[in-house]
């Protein structure tokens, strides 16, 4: 008897779980926002929010998750109503190149997705949306626009006429995050994130920064905002004298930052279009054989060139020479080289979760109005400024006629 009713309670526990899972998942799925018939969910709201977090995204995360979700919705409308629709193996393409920009596999970035509970799926709709609607947005609007010789020298001249530039005081901190240490690393810069005083912050930085600069507190030199890449900009001039950022999320690392000025200052030269940099890889990581290897080559290398020869011989892969625009170079790899001069070099970074030292060189930043701008830069600079205004009228629009409820 006894252990019949032992069954009997055992059977109406999991029942219970199972009206109490059904409840949890009826919860997730149930719609929180509609964009004229189609359903936002609560699971895509919040998988949306930790995927913003998960980019070291600034501001309220769930009113920008709410807004792009919205906006996607949108956007698919529109393609849904013109039949256009994104091939696998396109997408596929799309998902390695987003994965690469954090210098990760798509393996890789997939499990660091799971790592903070994010779905493939959520990943894959939103590249897809993305890449989508910007093909959408070329094809409906590219025969449109007419770009003169005229307008191209313009827009030359208007880059390089400004007096003046803003520049930063900063501190900063660079958390080792590694896939093994990253949930107490993130813990720590939630805790400094916190700090109000320059004394606390540069505490911490002796204490836990993984770069040289901790030695003396996290202190850098003024430096043109324009050296930072545009994400990490726009938060750094959010902030107030004393304000710290909240952590920002790079490869295998968590970046903390702290204003302590900006001022005015003659500008030399107009902005970067695009930074020709090197990266010499080297075998033991952060050990002392390998910081002596990096050491000895610099001893033999006055400017990118030479890296050629430090190199010839070797693998292919042991030697990249890259010329990017600022906005798609991995935030690790453009914040050190923030902090260089042409032809200087940092040992800092690592690859292949630490075990291959990053010998980093700037060549040079290529700047609009430079004798050598190349002018099909610039013209495809404008080309992509009139698209993204176009689209965004566009999207105007399909929200102006959209029947939106729950926002």
């Amino acid at each position: 008897m006894r252990a019949f009713q032992m069954i009997g309670g055992l059977l109406a526990l999991i029942s219970a779980m199972a009206v109490a899972t059904a409840t949890l998942a009826q919860g997730q799925l149930s719609p929180v926002i509609t964009v004229n018939d189609r359903v936002i969910t609560q699971f895509e709201l919040s998988q949306r929010i930790a995927l913003l977090d998960l980019f070291g995204t600034a501001g309220d995360l769930q009113e920008q998750a709410r807004e792009g979700l919205i906006e996607d919705r949108l956007k698919q409308q529109e393609m849904d109503r013109v039949g256009l629709t994104l091939s696998d193996t396109a997408l596929q393409t799309a998902l390695e190149e987003f994965a690469a920009r954090g210098d990760l596999t798509l393996p890789q970035f997939q499990r660091l997705l799971a790592q903070n509970g994010i779905r493939n799926e959520t990943m894959r709709d939103f590249v897809k949306i993305g890449v989508s609607w910007r093909n959408y947005v070329r094809a409906r609007f590219g025969r449109e626009i007419r770009i003169t010789d005229a307008d191209v020298e313009r827009a030359i001249a208007a880059q390089g006429n400004a007096s003046t530039e803003l520049q930063v005081l900063l501190n900063e901190i660079i958390i080792a995050a590694p896939p093994d240490r990253a949930a107490r690393a993130q813990e720590v810069a939630e805790l400094i994130s916190r700090f109000l005083s320059f004394a606390e912050f540069e505490d911490a930085a002796r204490q836990v920064s993984a770069l040289p600069t901790r030695d003396n507190g996290g202190r850098l030199d003024w430096l043109p905002i324009d050296n930072y890449p545009a994400r990490i900009r726009s938060i750094i001039l959010d902030l107030e004298v004393g304000e710290v950022t909240d952590p920002i999320s790079i490869p295998n690392g968590i970046a903390l930052f702290q204003l302590r000025g900006t001022r005015e200052a003659a500008r030399p030269v107009a902005p970067p279009v695009s930074i020709d940099y090197a990266a010499y890889y080297i075998p033991g990581g952060q050990s002392e054989e390998a910081q002596r290897a990096a050491a000895q080559i610099r001893g033999q290398i006055d400017t990118c060139d030479d890296l050629y020869g430090i190199a010839k011989g070797q693998s292919q892969d042991v030697l990249d020479r890259m010329s990017l625009p600022p906005s798609d170079i991995a935030s690790d790899i453009a914040l050190e080289l923030a902090r260089l001069d042409p032809n200087e070099v940092s040992t800092n970074l690592t690859r292949d979760n630490g075990q291959t030292l990053v010998l980093l060189m700037l060549c040079e930043r290529v700047r609009a109005g430079q004798g050598d701008t190349n002018p099909d830069v610039v013209r495809n600079q404008i080309r992509s400024q009139r698209l993204t205004g176009l689209a965004d009228a566009l999207l105007q629009d399909l929200r102006a006629s959209a029947v939106i409820r729950g926002q």
